[in-house]
């Protein structure tokens, strides 16, 4: 269901503030108000606000999820359009979690600004909100994430960059690349993910008098897609097909709980191919698996042309989530699924394995940094988004204003952050060195002992693929310590999206778990929640050096008495590092050539 949005859905009383982008709040004249966020806003962003009307509406007088859908879908795609000049067609929607219900008569804001655009996708972030209009109060609904295609019938979409100005605008940039790295892996992440889980499930020990059969909650419906269902170009609306999607899905949880349920999440999913005027949609769901309080709910989508072709184009597929609530809004016990052998079982022990993914991504990936754990345990089931959290929390460090200098010696500069609860520090050098040298030295740990007194021994403990290994560090006794400390260290390293002129080079580093090595008396376990280096290419031969280092209590004394310039040992290792980046500068030549 790629889509392209070039005309206003019909039929809806829509009010979308589409201001022209000012060409004034770009000129240098106005740099330092572009900085502040005063008077300034981003030139990709779109709102709508829509008037929540009966028609619009559930059983429950609440706003339906699908009709939702649609205006997310259609704000997203105006922004990206504003943004490429050309029509765009939707590739797919992150995870989407629903906060909180919408009733009649309240009102839909939402936000859609681009984050950032590559060679001719981009990411748009959505946010969701809604307002009652007598008492004032607004509430959050949901975030969103959508990638859209630019196209072009003729001629190929190179997009222009997106240059950030706000401080979170610059984070949401950076990370954006991380996330963009995870949706293009995704599809094999959780195909190897479903395939290593080892799933358990207690069917043969269940009441099967007590279970619902789950081909009691098969649906299949049937939908034409019309002109009013496509823009200009006769794609059908991304929206639409996802409205469609979630009335389906619906039903099917409605058949096991014989309640009117609520959808509370939807998986990430990828639109697999178009969708026009005149194809007819095959909407399929079953439930195929139940919870204690929650149901998840499979939907495919096929698409065919005349009812006599035996091929039909797989459309899409997703995974949305349901539960059952209460007069005092809690969830319900609903009852157990009793699966068909074979495809079913399958479904079912899969809807598992995806509940438990699900809760690893949420928790992992979406949650504020400061909520997770310094240790997070580590397993193939969660490697990918821990990976992630790794690469895109140093990036937002990174991308924070509030940086201020502390200190320069020949010029060495050490920058501070004080943040409500952390205080971080930042090296900064310029070496005459290859940023992508720089990047393969420094990148296994196993060679910091050679320049790093911190570092008394590095094992390599896994090599979990090419950006990501596990490192056992030896570390001497710091702060009054008579004992040496230890770490478990996941190592994750990035090359740029544009050769390093704008993306760095980055090595993240964070502390994680393993049963393998558990703290022993011999040593005391240190964690690091945010560290690592990025690098900028500054010329030829020339590379900006950065340190960033969220420092946790456990050497939070050590730091304050480097920043208040009471010890040197800072810049004394920042120059060991320089040197060792120097002495082997020309060790790589084969390495090189592979990035």
């Amino acid at each position: 269901i790629l889509r392209a949005v070039g005309s206003h859905q019909r039929g809806l009383a829509s009010v979308f503030s589409s201001r022209t982008s000012r060409k004034s709040a770009s000129r240098a004249g106005n740099d330092s108000a572009m900085a502040d966020g005063e008077g300034y806003r981003n030139p990709t962003e779109v709102q709508m606000s829509q008037l929540v009307l009966p028609c619009h509406t559930n059983q429950r007088g609440e706003l339906s999820v699908g009709q939702l859908l649609k205006w997310i879908d259609t704000t997203a795609c105006l922004s990206a359009e504003r943004h490429a000049g050309c029509p765009c067609v939707t590739a797919s929607m992150d995870d989407i979690y629903f906060e909180h219900t919408i009733s009649v008569g309240q009102v839909v804001n939402i936000k859609a600004k681009v984050n950032r655009a590559f060679n001719s996708s981009m990411e748009v972030g959505i946010q969701v909100a809604s307002e009652d209009l007598c008492s004032e109060k607004q509430w959050n609904v949901c975030k969103a994430l959508a990638t859209f295609v630019a196209h072009r019938e003729i001629t190929k979409v190179k997009l222009k960059q997106i240059t950030p100005q706000t401080e979170e605008e610059k984070m949401e940039h950076s990370v954006a690349a991380e996330r963009r790295r995870m949706r293009l892996v995704y599809a094999d992440t959780i195909k190897d993910l479903l395939a290593n889980c080892a799933i358990q499930d207690d069917l043969e020990s269940r009441d099967c008098s007590h279970m619902v059969p789950a081909e009691k909650t098969r649906v299949e419906s049937v939908e034409l897609v019309l002109p009013p269902h496509a823009n200009h170009q006769g794609n059908t609306f991304g929206g639409q097909i996802m409205a469609w999607m979630e009335n389906v899905a619906t039903i099917a949880a409605s058949r096991l709980c014989r309640a009117h349920p609520t959808l509370k999440a939807i998986e990430m999913f990828h639109f697999r191919g178009p969708s026009q005027v005149g194809d007819r949609l095959v909407l399929k769901a079953i439930v195929n698996n139940a919870f204690k309080h929650s149901m998840e709910v499979g939907v495919c989508v096929e698409a065919y042309r005349q009812q006599a072709e035996t091929h039909r184009r797989h459309i899409n597929s997703a995974f949305m989530t349901f539960v059952v609530l209460d007069a005092d809004d809690q969830p319900q016990l609903l009852p157990w699924i009793r699966p068909q052998p074979g495809d079913g079982e399958r479904r079912y022990r899969e809807a598992s394995a995806r509940k438990k993914i699900r809760l690893d991504r949420k928790y992992i990936v979406s949650c504020k940094q400061t909520e997770v754990p310094l240790s997070v345990p580590w397993d193939p089931s969660n490697q990918v988004y821990l990976s992630y959290n790794n690469v895109s929390s140093l990036r937002m460090l990174v991308a924070k204003d509030n940086w201020v200098l502390s200190s320069e010696i020949n010029q060495v500069r050490l920058y501070t952050l004080e943040d409500d609860k952390f205080l971080s520090f930042h090296m900064e050098m310029v070496v005459h060195v290859d940023a992508a040298q720089a990047f393969l030295l420094l990148s296994d740990l196993r060679r910091r002992p050679e320049w790093d007194k911190h570092y008394r021994s590095v094992e390599l403990v896994q090599q979990v693929d090419e950006d990501d290994a596990i490192y056992h560090v030896t570390s001497p006794a710091l702060g009054g310590h008579t004992k040496p400390q230890d770490f478990v260290i996941l190592a994750s390293r990035r090359k740029p999206c544009d050769n390093g002129c704008v993306d760095p080079y980055v090595i993240a580093l964070r502390s994680v778990t393993l049963p393998t090595h558990r703290e022993t008396p011999e040593y005391r376990r240190g964690e690091t929640l945010c560290s690592g280096f990025c690098f900028w290419r500054e010329g030829d031969q020339l590379t900006k050096v950065s340190y960033y280092n969220q420092a946790t209590p456990g050497v939070l004394n050590y730091v304050t008495t480097n920043v208040a310039g009471l010890s040197s040992e800072f810049y004394t290792t920042f120059k060991a590092c320089e040197q060792f980046l120097l002495d082997n500068r020309n060790d790589l030549a084969p390495s090189l050539q592979t990035l």
